[in-house]
C-alpha cells in the first residue's frame, strides 16, 4: 500500500463524521518530509470548531495509523498553530 493509500485509509475512519456535518477532507499533498497538506471541505471549511476537529480528529488518526507521517497541516484553515485559538471562548 502507498503512502497515499495508507492516509486515504487512516481518513476514512474519520469521515463519516466529517461527512454527518456536511464537511469532509482531501489530501493536497505529502511533501518529501512526510508533511500531509489536507484541504477541508464543505462545512468544515468554515466551521468555528474546525480546528479541534482538525487536532483531535484528522491529525490523530493519520498520525496514529502512519508512522511515516512527520506532521499535518491544513492548508485552508487559518490559526491552526495557536493554541488558544481551540479554546472554547475562542471559538465564537
Amino acid at each position: 500500500m502507498t503512502l497515499i493509500e495508507q492516509v486515504e485509509a487512516a481518513l476514512d475512519t474519520i469521515r463519516p463524521y466529517l461527512e454527518t456535518d456536511g464537511g469532509n477532507v482531501s489530501i493536497d499533498e505529502i511533501t518529501p518530509e512526510g508533511v500531509v497538506k489536507l484541504k477541508l471541505l464543505g462545512s468544515c471549511g468554515s466551521c468555528p470548531m474546525s480546528i479541534m476537529t482538525f487536532k483531535a480528529g484528522i491529525e490523530q488518526a493519520i498520525m496514529k495509523v502512519v508512522p511515516e507521517i512527520t506532521g499535518v497541516e491544513a492548508i485552508n484553515l487559518t490559526d491552526i498553530d495557536d493554541p488558544a485559538a481551540i479554546l472554547p471562548e475562542n471559538l465564537r
